[in-house]
């Protein structure tokens, strides 16, 4: 079964470039603005604009849909917020079957969240003050209540934050069926304030910053051997363990110590477990790049080994297969993903791009702008490669003639078997020629019959440069690694939503 609720002509529009672009289903439209919504303002679009649109587009789709996709965009596409908005807005047009109330359940995986999503529901029913979030949808209630059994008191303790809503607040809003005893003890103790402080690293050097010290000396001796004793523990996770590598590094911990933090970032296992998006690897590789100490090399290693082994089931194309893949670094996808993130669109591009790269045994790479560029790189060092990328955008310049990609490979009579573009999907010609994608690409089918076009929207806007109801061309949307289990579902003769229809409502 495939999600293909509407059939209907494919309508064309205008992008926000001014050129002619084409709608999508509102299944599609809905999972590409899911899939890439950060929830922080993108080039094109601000965040609320992105919401109205989200809720828009629910009403246009059935709710078991719905559900599934906020299931897949929370566990598969390793997304926080986005879901949380999906199951709340669904209370909102969907009461009776307990549907929402999987919905909360399936993307409520940490205790923070339980908080965030309340956090969410006051803003979206404009209640204002936590005595105003009393009358709670009876399935949001029922699902969060079923949450609130999976945490013990180390998570609970973990994530206990001093926000508006606090954990004490959301209990007593949705005043949770303990499973036995213990669960009632542990929820008397967040009624009364008395969770055990647990031992994270947040909580260790909090303690550790409260502390006398004689001089400076003694207390980098203090840090250190904090540091050590932290790594050592084996109780820090693998995202803090990366977002701390500088700090650790510069606390100027043991070798010993350092190579267990190395060990850790670069096993196969802890990185599987940690599900963490790509471009976090890239975040971490360029702070060590910073970095004057002999330990940067050992851990910039480490990143290298982590990303690669985050893709080691990745399915890749072997030597009967040409791909091309080409990222777009023009000026709309120069846009950081958050406020406090140096990561912008087109790293997430360059990094989903290196990886397939790595993956594929006959493979050309390159960067377009004004211009289309081909720049190969080996196809080991995936982060290092990126970087490369990084430091060489300007030479394409800042438009999106992504038409260029083809209209070089017809010039040289080029074949290509896939030919895979990482973009915002907001594509134009510069010289207002009245060249498209949609052009070239129609001629260069007339040279390689079987060719297949893939876009890797990053964007979610809600169109694309290209009819993607002709069988040759797909839209693949997301910035997780999971982008490429849905290529390899398209491979199978499945549409993109194919991993979407797999979730199980339970």
């Amino acid at each position: 079964m495939k999600f293909n609720f509407f059939k209907r002509k494919t309508e064309t529009t205008t992008n926000f470039a001014g050129a002619t672009a084409y709608t999508l289903t509102p299944e599609m439209e809905l999972y590409s603005a899911v899939v890439t919504a950060g929830l922080n303002d993108n080039f094109y679009e601000k965040t609320d604009t992105r919401i109205a649109r989200i809720q828009e587009l629910m009403l246009k789709n059935k709710p078991e849909y719905v559900a599934r996709l906020a299931i897949y965009a929370r566990n598969e596409m390793y997304m926080r917020s986005v879901p949380m908005v999906l199951a709340v807005e669904m209370a909102k047009i969907n009461s009776g079957n307990g549907l929402v109330a999987k919905t909360v359940n399936g993307v409520v995986k940490r205790a923070d969240e339980i908080t965030e999503l309340l956090a969410y529901y006051q803003l979206a029913n404009k209640r204002e003050g936590v005595k105003k979030l009393n009358k709670l949808s009876n399935q949001v209630q029922k699902g969060l209540g079923d949450a609130f059994n999976r945490f013990d008191e180390y998570q609970f303790g973990k994530y206990k934050r001093d926000a508006e809503i606090k954990l004490r607040d959301a209990l007593f809003l949705v005043h949770p069926r303990a499973k036995d005893e213990a669960q009632q003890v542990l929820f008397n103790k967040i009624a009364t304030n008395e969770l055990a402080v647990p031992y994270t690293w947040e909580t260790e050097l909090s303690a550790l910053g409260q502390l006398k010290y004689k001089n400076g000396e003694e207390k980098k001796l203090a840090l250190k051997a904090k540091w050590e004793e932290l790594v050592d523990s084996g109780k820090i996770g693998y995202m803090a363990t990366m977002r701390n590598l500088r700090n650790i590094i510069e606390a100027g911990v043991s070798v010993n110590t350092m190579c267990k933090v190395c060990e850790f970032l670069g096993n196969k296992k802890a990185v599987m477990q940690a599900k963490q998006l790509p471009f976090r690897f890239l975040a971490a590789y360029r702070e060590l790049k910073q970095l004057r100490s002999p330990y940067a090399t050992m851990a910039m290693n480490s990143l290298e080994d982590a990303i690669t082994a985050s893709v080691d089931n990745m399915k890749g194309f072997g030597y009967n297969t040409r791909v091309l893949i080409a990222c777009d670094v023009s000026g709309s996808m120069q846009k950081a993903i958050s406020a406090k993130s140096s990561i912008m669109m087109f790293d997430i591009g360059l990094v989903l791009g290196m990886l397939m790269q790595s993956k594929c045994k006959v493979v050309v790479t390159g960067m377009f702008g004004d211009k289309w560029k081909i720049i190969n790189m080996p196809n080991k060092g995936v982060l290092a490669n990126v970087d490369e990328y990084y430091k060489r955008e300007g030479e394409v310049g800042y438009a999106t003639n992504g038409h260029k990609v083809i209209d070089d490979l017809i010039k040289r009579n080029v074949h290509m078997d896939k030919v895979m573009l990482f973009t915002d999907c907001q594509l134009w010609d510069n010289k207002f020629g009245g060249a498209s994608l949609q052009a070239s690409w129609v001629a260069y089918k007339r040279i390689v019959p079987t060719a297949k076009l893939y876009l890797f929207d990053l964007a979610g806007y809600g169109n694309t440069p290209i009819n993607i109801e002709r069988n040759d061309v797909h839209l693949i949307a997301g910035w997780s690694d999971k982008v490429f289990d849905v290529l390899a579902a398209i491979e199978n003769g499945e549409d993109a939503l194919a991993r979407i229809n797999e979730i199980e409502l339970n």
